[in-house]
């Protein structure tokens, strides 16, 4: 397989923790889709970034269709998202919660690349209020890892969720007590499959 995008992208970065937690054999391809677009088109032809290209020749884009597929292909024993019933719901809303952190962050870091005269200032107060909702339903799950304990889906992608707010809109996990979200995060990136994909 061949894992396509940047860890700096959380949605690149957990396909990528994923695989090594799954202990999957990969290529990594740290394409960008700015300076490299041409490039990753030839495996996303819309641009979009995870992309990963199976062995024979198939390529999935969309984070969550290839942890789906990465699922099915471990089987429900080695899964990192429950097959069924609260846990897999419960899961399945942590990962829409911390995607919508993402997704939030996202627009605010592009809004900030914009001319200044072409800010959309009320844009961006609207996604970092939705940004600081993500984070405060995330802290409320008080999410925890032991030791040695095996990682799930709901860690992972939380974990690199917090990684990437903290990279570029910083200033939202100083506005809140997030000391759940904090200790996830340094217990996740101590993790030998975390640190194999630095952001």
């Amino acid at each position: 397989m061949k894992l396509i995008g940047r860890y700096d992208s959380p949605y690149v970065r957990r396909i990528g923790v994923s695989l090594h937690v799954l202990r999957l054999p990969f290529e990594h391809l740290p394409l960008s889709p700015f300076s490299q677009a041409n490039e990753l088109r030839k495996f996303s032809p819309i641009g979009r970034m995870p992309a990963l290209v199976l062995d024979d020749g198939d390529v999935l884009i969309d984070s969550a269709a290839i942890l789906d597929h990465l699922d099915e292909v471990v089987g429900a024993e080695r899964a990192l998202i429950p097959p069924k019933g609260a846990d897999r719901r419960r899961c399945l809303k942590v990962l829409a919660i911390a995607t919508a952190a993402c997704d939030k962050a996202i627009a605010i870091n592009y809004e900030r690349r914009r001319p200044a005269h072409l800010v959309h200032d009320a844009w961006r107060e609207r996604s970092r209020e939705q940004l600081d909702a993500a984070l405060l339903q995330l802290e409320s799950f008080s999410l925890s890892l032991a030791d040695h304990g095996p990682l799930s889906q709901s860690e992972i992608t939380t974990a690199c969720a917090y990684a990437y707010v903290n990279r570029v809109e910083p200033d939202a996990l100083k506005a809140g007590p997030y000391a759940s979200l904090a200790r996830l995060h340094v217990a996740c990136e101590m993790r030998e499959a975390f640190a194999a994909c630095p952001q």
